[in-house]
């Protein structure tokens, strides 16, 4: 592939490293912020440079931009930036009326798919046992712009579907006695940490401790790489939940 990097931050570095080991071109580095190492600050159609797909962990409020940006020039994209939920339905009105693909996801980590659907299946287990009680946490360097981590935000969805228990996620800090029916999820940020998210599952009789811990930032570069192999010539809005299940569906064959 002929890969347009789009933020050529830490994550845009990791993904490079891994497009290298795997055989692909980085055909362009993009980075408003004029990174070091960085060719210019705005994929057009004089930068793009034969790029076939663009690879992009940005900022939140340049994704929508940056969509519309891949639609003008037919490029498809996978974004691995997170906290850009409010420009969700623009950014797909934008891939249906360009025709091209776009593969977005809150982790691209292929451990934290195989942990989301563990935490799915635990809950589903305890929904009809009352006396275990179910609430996560998670933890994230001090540079993170979005809290939650939108990995704890699809854990607590997981969850919610999977337990008739737990209707409501709250995510602020409680003062006082929580709700039967809420999933607490709390956030700690600090230091250099990439990423742990933990469920818990208590009774008084026993603890289940569930972790997903991403030892550095790799993981979510490789996940972010193959997905873009996987999205090839498709068209379309996909999530990553799309090509982790495609994925994990193959290994098992």
């Amino acid at each position: 592939m002929k890969v347009a990097i789009v933020g050529y931050g830490r994550m845009g570095r990791e993904v490079e490293a891994v497009l290298d080991r795997r055989g692909h071109t980085v055909v362009v580095r993009v980075d408003a912020t004029k990174e070091v190492g960085a060719d210019c600050t705005e994929l057009t159609a004089d930068t793009v440079n034969g790029a076939e797909v663009a690879i992009e962990f940005s900022l939140p409020a340049a994704v929508r931009a940056n969509v519309g940006r891949y639609g003008k020039l037919g490029l498809s994209a996978v974004i691995g930036t997170t906290g850009w939920e409010s420009d969700q339905q623009a950014v797909r009105e934008i891939v249906g009326q360009s025709g091209i693909g776009l593969v977005t996801g809150t982790n691209f980590s292929i451990g934290a798919h195989i942990f989301l659907s563990i935490v799915s299946r635990a809950a589903s287990l305890v929904e009809q046992i009352d006396d275990y009680d179910i609430f996560a946490y998670e933890i994230h360097h001090n540079q993170k712009k979005d809290s939650p981590s939108g990995t704890a935000l699809t854990m607590a969805e997981r969850i919610l579907s999977a337990n008739s228990r737990k209707k409501r996620i709250q995510t602020e800090t409680v003062h006082g006695q929580i709700e039967p029916d809420e999933l607490h999820v709390a956030s700690v940020r600090g230091g250099a940490v990439p990423g742990i998210h933990t469920v818990m599952i208590d009774s008084p009789a026993d603890t289940i401790e569930i972790r997903h811990t991403a030892r550095n930032r790799g993981g979510f570069a490789l996940g972010a790489v193959m997905a873009a192999e996987w999205l090839g010539r498709r068209i379309g809005y996909f999530t990553v939940e799309d090509f982790t299940r495609d994925l994990l569906s193959e290994e098992r064959r």
